[in-house]
């Protein structure tokens, strides 16, 4: 499958929440919400680290796991 669509899924529900959603893969850090970011980072087999703050944090946690399992990508969800 293309990755194309899964970036501008994760980058559009990201876009949807006020709080910082930050994409750690490796020594990089790359703001979801960045459609450019993610194409230069998100390649499939690796796992990657989100990193969510602010007020909706929860929600956008909730659903920033769920387009990532619907990709088929392995994130984990950092709870700080």
């Amino acid at each position: 499958m293309s990755n194309n669509a899964a970036i501008v899924e994760i980058s559009q529900e990201a876009s949807k929440f006020t709080s910082s959603i930050v994409l750690q893969a490796d020594s990089k850090y790359i703001d979801v919400k960045s459609i450019l970011g993610l194409f230069t980072t998100l390649v499939g087999g690796h796992a990657y680290e989100l990193h969510v703050h602010g007020p909706d944090a929860d929600e956008a946690k909730k659903a920033m796991a769920d387009v990532f399992a619907k990709h088929n990508l392995n994130v984990t969800i950092i709870s700080e």
